[in-house]
């Protein structure tokens, strides 16, 4: 292959999908992938013997039906269903919530005849401002430019754009909308409910891959980050991809194959070449340099902008704020091979509960304990774990009987204290996770018969998770829609030419979605065509 058009570096979801997008369009390009495998974080893999299962991206609602459909997925093999129940939370004293299609309204009735009443009106709201969320996802956010021109109009055009669908909503829904990305999740919670396992369940989004309390500013947008998704056309369902996470990425890659794209993997790059303050290509691993008119990063932004690219080629206020990106999930992640099903206390036996995300943390007190005291300690003592039993599902995961179960866990510090190492700690810490999912499903430790254990350290080794970071980067206000990555800089074009980001470090942020590649596709396709009428 030639010098291809498009340099892509990673090949997780948003880099496949950006391949993709870009190869159906005419364009000659290439995905280079530091590890032996596509799919970034999302990946299936068997980590006991007989066992396969989502080795770190683990559940699917987020991923926009338009790519599903652009790319055809489906007939590259892709098949999603969704959970038979939609979360359950068991309490220490026997009390449980269930969610789902035929549950909601019975589990809630149960715990508060005022929370039954208050849920729905809440769930509208956030349905009504997700929809909003929905609208820009596939959409480049209004650009701060300096200068005035051509890119000014069009920016101005975007801004108003913007505004005016804002303004559509009532002054209400305005005043909610704010509130959303501004105040913690916590405060709008305990304003509205009065069952502590009512706002669990709300305020578990708020933490998921947020190294932060419920009760943080800001956290209530990751709330609302997380309410944005569907499942075959039904919105905010989750469910799962057979075959694992891997499946999608799998989908991908042969979506972006059959329209002309070259994957190649274990190519890691070492640096981004940078020639009279334009991006010309990437040196691998290996020595090879290629070189192509456009590069995409698909990884971290921290890890582009410290590492991949020479520092004297950046501008100084980008190279200090780049320096800043704030990263870190405190997400301990791990997959676990089952001889049998667990049983609650609070709901013991076989049910649709145990298809739903199963959530071990009863309390808004309980996550904010345990985000303190991962501060303090460097892990929390008694921790956040959700659980999802895939294989309840999925039978192509475990032999005939058995299971598999993921456990993502928070909350742990990115960075242990007093210098200390993951890789001294991580056994002891995962024993503590599946010794708090036994205190609520008594035997559950028994019955492991293997785990796979990724630390945050792990999670930035294996995959480039910096600080073991989900999202690439948190979901705070300084660093959502036109500040993601950064101010001047949310169009996906970065400050070098020829430098674009197609990863979660980019609009709309993190989760297994899409977007980010979509979107850094329609960048790219504009500039080549624009750059291709120019020279004609």
């Amino acid at each position: 292959m030639s010098d291809p058009d498009v340099l892509i570096i990673g090949a997780g979801h948003n880099g496949l999908t950006c391949a993709a997008y870009l190869a159906r369009a005419g364009l000659k390009v290439k995905v280079v992938e530091r590890r032996n495998v596509v799919g970034g974080a999302a990946v299936t893999q068997e980590f006991h013997p007989g066992f396969r299962n989502s080795v770190a991206a683990y559940t699917v609602s987020l991923l926009n039906p338009k790519v599903i459909a652009d790319l055809k997925l489906h007939e590259h093999g892709l098949r999603i269903v969704e959970r038979k129940a939609q979360n359950f939370l068991p309490a220490p004293d026997g009390q449980y919530l269930l969610t789902g299609s035929n549950t909601t309204a019975a589990s809630l009735a149960r715990l508060s005849a005022h929370d039954a009443a208050a849920f729905g009106g809440f769930a509208a709201e956030l349905e009504t401002i997700a929809d909003v969320l929905r609208h820009f996802v596939l959409r480049a956010p209004p650009n701060l430019v300096v200068q005035f021109g051509l890119p000014a109009i069009r920016e101005s055009l975007n801004a108003l754009e913007t505004a005016n669908r804002l303004r559509a909503l009532t002054m209400e829904q305005q005043r909610l909308l704010l509130d959303l990305f501004t105040c913690s999740a916590g405060e709008m919670l305990d304003a509205r409910f009065e069952h502590d396992l009512v706002k669990a369940l709300f305020g578990f989004d708020a933490i998921v891959g947020n190294y932060a309390s419920p009760y943080a500013a800001g956290s209530a947008y990751v709330m609302l980050h997380h309410a944005f998704g569907e499942v075959n056309g039904k919105k905010g369902v989750w469910g799962h991809a057979i075959g694992g996470m891997g499946a999608i990425t799998s989908a991908m890659a042969a979506a972006a194959r059959a329209a002309g794209a070259e994957i190649e993997t274990s190519a890691g790059v070492r640096e981004v070449l940078v020639e009279k303050d334009r991006v010309v290509g990437v040196t691998l691993d290996d020595g090879r340099n290629v070189r192509a008119r456009f590069v995409a990063s698909n990884v971290n932004p921290k890890l582009l902008y410290t590492r991949l690219l020479p520092q004297d080629a950046l501008p100084d206020d980008v190279r200090r704020r780049m320096q800043n990106w704030k990263t870190g999930s405190g997400t301990f992640r791990m997959n676990v091979a089952l001889s049998r099903l667990p049983s609650f206390t609070a709901l013991p036996g076989d049910g649709d509960h145990l298809t739903a995300g199963i959530i071990i943390a009863p309390s808004l007190g309980y996550m904010d304990r345990a985000y303190q005291d991962a501060r303090a300690h460097g892990w929390s003592r008694e921790p956040v774990v959700e659980m999802l039993i895939p294989s309840t599902l999925d039978d192509s995961l475990a032999p005939k009987g058995q299971h598999v179960a993921s456990l993502f866990c928070q909350h742990v510090a990115p960075e242990l204290p007093d210098g200390a190492s993951w890789d001294d700690h991580r056994d002891e810490v995962a024993d503590l996770m599946i010794a708090t999912v036994d205190r609520y499903a008594p035997g559950f430790a028994a019955s492991v018969l293997g785990r796979q254990i990724l630390s945050p350290l792990d999670l930035e080794r294996e995959f480039g998770l910096v600080g073991g970071d989900i999202f690439h980067g948190a979901l705070s206000l300084n660093q959502l829609f036109s500040a993601r990555p950064l101010l001047g800089h949310a169009d996906y074009r970065g400050p070098l030419k020829g430098l674009y980001h197609c990863g979660s470090g980019a609009h709309p942020g993190g989760g297994v979605t899409g977007a980010p590649g979509h979107n850094a596709a329609a960048a790219i396709l504009n500039d080549h065509r624009s750059l291709f009428a120019s020279r004609g």
